[in-house]
């Protein structure tokens, strides 16, 4: 895979790595670096159709970072009208969807309009998807907030809303016109948020780079505590991974639906929990990528060792990497088959997995049969 180039520039506070998704016309950069919120209207300005944008946040986000992002963009002269969400997942329904279009639309937007993501997967996903359909399509800009959206659904295009059928099974592929990823904006998650934004993570380096989860297995839990220089360091890296992936199939055909690397597991879990705060994307995704090992070792393709291994280290940074004490008495395998079979990546009625011949070498397979995903299921909820 050849990774997207990328440029360092300076500006006052250190450093800003800039990464470019390579799309043609539709190209964008991702800019990762520290207290860029402060500076953000000088940099959205350049890319704007006109000097006005909507913003949308959530109430955790709002307190917290809404008012400095605000008056960077006073200062550079951009008109900005604010919408706040409700925080949580269950933000991503049609309601709110539809109760969000009908506030853009009040403020009265064109389609030189551009929209601004400013929070985690959540916000980032039901706004793109917003600006995906509103008016046929309009600008967006993701200012992602939490580790995993800075590493993952803030790249890419990818927009959506969940169903009661299952996780973003009603979306866009909408690519935004910049992404802006300040750790700093980190420093205020709760800890259990960075560690569920660490499974999305770990996932590049078990996908195709090996050294990237040797080096996760030295510094990953300085970054999970907060060393700016570490989260700096595998922002990029995620990034620059997935932009290579992006550019070569931007919309799932092929190669793409290797970042679903436990995600087949990881949807069907959180479904099973009602996407609520009893397990995390991130935490469900942590507990997928195991079980996609040991799918792989029950298929004689990579040995119980690589499988250890990333449990360990995903227990070393306090991530589950079993469904021990999550599952219910209510959890079966013929339920969590149901969930996996509306996944949106099933063909032909035949579900798509992630497997792996060892770490860092991932490949898709959709030959797997329902009786050895069940028997590993059973397993699973047994233990």
């Amino acid at each position: 895979m050849t990774n997207a180039p990328s440029k360092t520039v300076s500006n006052s506070n250190g450093h800003t790595v800039t990464v470019r998704v390579d799309l043609g016309e539709r190209s964008y950069d991702i800019l990762i670096g520290e207290n860029l919120l402060d500076n953000a209207g000088a940099v959205i300005t350049e890319i704007l159709r006109q000097p006005r944008v909507i913003v949308i946040t959530d109430s955790n986000v709002a307190s917290l970072h809404l008012p400095a992002l605000e008056t960077s963009l006073s200062k550079a002269g951009i008109e900005t009208h604010s919408i706040i969400l409700p925080a949580g997942e269950q933000t991503k329904d049609f309601a709110h969807l539809a109760g969000l279009l009908d506030q853009c639309l009040d403020a009265r937007i064109a389609r030189d309009t551009t929209l601004i993501a400013l929070g985690g997967g959540v916000i980032g996903d039901i706004t793109g998807f917003a600006a995906a359909i509103a008016l046929r399509g309009i600008d967006f800009i993701q200012i992602p907030t939490t580790l995993l959206a800075q590493v993952d659904s803030s790249v890419g295009g990818k927009t959506g809303i969940n169903t009661k059928h299952g996780k973003n099974l009603v979306g866009a592929f909408h690519q935004p016109a910049l992404v802006l990823a300040d750790v700093a904006t980190l420093d205020t998650l709760p800890e259990r948020e960075i560690r569920a934004g660490y499974g999305e993570v770990v996932k590049y380096g078990l996908i195709n780079d090996a050294p990237f989860f040797n080096w996760l297995e030295k510094n990953g839990p300085a970054l999970c505590n907060g060393e700016h220089a570490a989260r700096i360091q595998a922002v990029e890296t995620c990034c620059r991974a997935k932009a290579a992936i992006v550019a070569a199939d931007e919309h799932e055909s092929g190669q793409r639906a290797l970042l679903n690397l436990g995600h087949t597991f990881g949807h069907a879990f959180e479904a099973e929990s009602g996407y609520s705060d009893k397990l995390l994307h991130g935490e469900a995704v942590a507990i997928g990528m195991v079980m996609a090992f040991s799918l792989s070792g029950k298929l004689g393709l990579c040995n119980d060792e690589e499988t250890a291994r990333i449990a360990a280290h995903l227990k070393a940074v306090n991530l589950p990497a079993s469904l021990s004490g999550i599952a219910e008495p209510s959890w079966t395998p013929a339920r969590l088959l149901s969930h996996m079979s509306q996944d949106k990546k099933v063909l032909a009625g035949q579900l798509t997995f992630i497997l792996a011949r060892r770490i860092g070498e991932a490949f898709i397979s959709r030959d797997v049969k329902p009786e050895t995903v069940q028997s590993l299921l059973e397993e699973a909820l047994a233990a």
